[in-house]
């Protein structure tokens, strides 16, 4: 088959996921930090040979899909059906639209798909026409009976594991859920085994063993370890900041607008809790400091707000291919109080990082009525931040 140019992908995220426990669809719990389905929506969705993302999804978990997905392109998420059969059916319908010439279908509960396996997938739909990713069986295979009792050992050595993405000619494929749909078919558990029903020839190729299927809650326990086993490298960075106060009637205090008697003297927003906190991830990534990323003397960052900044920081962590695990703020000053807002300073950070407010802690002292701060001077801000990077030589 000649190349084709036009490859889209069937998401299909509407399962229920039972089997993995409590903790809602499986595929909206985090893992490594990540949402399931972001992970992997995203190696699609940034794929150059992918024009199209189709999610289909619960219509109970719109909210949820929307919130785990932000910032990915897809396309508008369709409802699924009873079965992931008519899960996929209706994916494939609604892709009909735009006429791709080759789809791939790939569950969301299997996150650590690769830019490698996709290519193959690609590469193997437009060479054969039916295509499935597949990993040898390492273990010996019993075939039992009613009983319990073994009535046959195959031989492994033609055994392979299915995974997905499936790749397939889009026309072919939706031909073949149709058929299967008309005749009332709907026993089959995956779309390898439609076409060869469909009286389709399936090549193979080379699948991946990383990209598991998350079923139990094992899995996800044995997934969180392997993950945090390749992100080793634990840094942490310190950072501290101070303004002087000014007129004004507010400052900006870790993202929080706090009423005040006073305003911050500072070319941005003068927020030292956020400050402190960007040079604590900066120096842990021994990355330069606040002032070397955005510095005082270039106009454009005047009066500019803060979360900017710990976004930015946040990001140069996850280019790295990093996570943070703890953010930590100190406020050090007589006024204004700081107890009353801690917990809205805590969800604040959090939000602006994208990290639990179970990882963010934010402090407050006083000088005792010492220095710049004991006079009411100013506000200073302390910082440290962990994060976890993968090892690099």
């Amino acid at each position: 088959m000649a190349k084709s140019q036009r490859t889209a992908v069937v998401l299909v995220a509407a399962g229920r996921g039972l089997r993995a426990g409590a903790g809602g669809p499986k595929q909206y719990r985090e893992i490594g930090g990540v949402p399931v389905i972001y992970r992997a929506m995203e190696a699609f969705s940034r794929h150059a040979d992918v024009f199209a993302v189709q999610p289909v999804v619960n219509p109970d978990d719109s909210a949820m899909f929307t919130a785990a997905v932000a910032g990915l392109e897809h396309e508008p998420p369709t409802n699924g059906g009873a079965t992931r059969q008519a899960s996929v059916l209706a994916g494939l319908e609604a892709l009909a639209q735009h006429k791709p010439d080759i789809v791939l279908i790939h569950d969301a509960a299997r996150p650590f798909v690769s830019e490698g396996l996709i290519s193959r997938a690609i590469e193997a739909a437009n060479r054969t026409g039916a295509a499935i990713p597949v990993v040898p069986v390492t273990d010996t295979i019993k075939l039992t009976g009613a009983s319990g009792n073994v009535e046959d050992t195959p031989d492994r050595a033609s055994l392979r594991i299915a995974q997905t993405p499936q790749s397939f000619r889009f026309d072919v494929i939706l031909e073949a859920h149709r058929r299967a749909a008309q005749d009332g078919r709907s026993d089959f558990t995956d779309d390898a085994a439609i076409a060869e029903w469909a009286g389709l020839t399936v090549a193979t190729f080379e699948g991946d063993v990383a990209n598991m299927k998350l079923t139990t809650p094992e899995d996800f326990v044995r997934e969180e370890a392997r993950l945090a086993a390749q992100l080793g490298d634990i840094r942490t960075g310190t950072g501290y900041d101070v303004h002087a106060f000014g007129e004004g009637d507010h400052v900006m205090l870790c993202g929080v607008r706090v009423p005040h008697t006073k305003g911050f003297l500072a070319h941005s927003d003068g927020d030292v809790g956020l400050h402190a906190l960007v040079d604590a991830i900066l120096g842990a990534l021994a990355d330069g400091d606040i002032g070397s990323h955005f510095p005082p003397s270039d106009p454009k960052w005047k009066g500019a707000s803060s979360d900017q900044f710990l976004k930015y920081a946040i990001e140069r962590v996850t280019a790295r291919g990093g996570r943070v695990a703890n953010l930590e703020v100190t406020m050090i000053c007589e006024r204004p109080k700081i107890g009353p807002l801690r917990d809205t300073m805590r969800a604040s950070i959090a939000e602006i990082s994208g990290v639990d407010i179970s990882r963010v802690a934010v402090k407050a002292t006083t000088s005792e009525r010492l220095g710049f701060t004991g006079r009411e001077e100013g506000i200073a801000a302390t910082a440290s931040a962990t994060i976890r990077l993968p090892w690099s030589v």
